[in-house]
């Protein structure tokens, strides 16, 4: 697995953060290495796909990357069952098809290039993951994205939705992002890159508080929506239709 060094290297300037062809290379290690607890999220995603998953349904991989989680969930839905991966980023998905077949992933499986500040179009879908990816989303077009996979959910269909948050105490938001620096630190970033790759988000990671992130569910279409996974400033939340 290529190492994360994106932000290794002193740069004069700072551009935005993209998932273009560089970040695809790296995008694995950097999931490993920066988001705490990341393979027990994907065991956890997969247990409740596993529950939520109906026979001749769709399962949406919003923001899919290269992959991981379908190949994570593959063994535990029925056979009938597609998979439809969005990404916005094209070297995501070429690494994210490799890798499927590779691996031997037995369901049918479609990739999808699309801008996912539009509506996305859903259908016929039991589950629907927005795995750290709704955060990257404009604010102006999450509520039309998230009304938009309400709408394609079938009955009784969920939302499996991991994000940054931000908590709506200052003082202890402070903390969280601190004990979430020294997270990275233990992993082997630098404290360099940590700071460069936090200028590269700034205008790009959007992060809602939690009550912000209900309050857009529960407006959207969703009955009802409870936390399953909580790090600091890290929230895993499952959404029922």
């Amino acid at each position: 697995m290529p190492k994360d060094k994106l932000f290794k290297r002193k740069r004069r300037l700072i551009e935005n953060f993209n998932f273009g062809k560089s970040t695809a290379k790296v995008f694995d290690d950097m999931l490993d290495r920066s988001v705490p607890f990341y393979a027990e999220i994907q065991r956890m995603i997969a247990e409740m796909v596993a529950d939520f998953a109906v026979p001749g349904t769709n399962v949406y991989d919003l923001g899919c990357s290269t992959g991981n989680t379908f190949l994570t969930i593959n063994r535990h839905v029925p056979q009938d069952v597609n998979f439809v991966g969005v990404d916005s980023s094209k070297e995501m998905l070429d690494i994210a098809r490799q890798k499927l077949k590779q691996k031997g992933v037995s369901q049918k499986c479609e990739l999808v290039c699309m801008d996912l500040n539009k509506a996305v179009p859903i259908t016929n879908a039991s589950v629907v993951i927005l795995n750290l990816t709704l955060q990257f989303v404009r604010p102006l077009y999450r509520k039309r994205v998230v009304e938009s996979i309400a709408a394609g959910l079938n009955d009784g269909g969920c939302l499996i939705l991991v994000e940054k948050v931000l908590s709506p105490n200052s003082t202890i938001n402070r903390f969280f992002i601190k004990y979430y620096y020294e997270f990275k630190k233990r992993q082997g970033y630098s404290r360099m890159e940590i700071a460069q790759k936090r200028e590269a988000l700034e205008n790009v990671l959007v992060p809602y508080h939690f009550d912000e992130n209900r309050e857009l569910l529960l407006s959207s279409g969703f009955k009802g929506c409870d936390i399953f996974f909580r790090w600091y400033n890290f929230c895993g939340i499952v959404a029922l239709k």
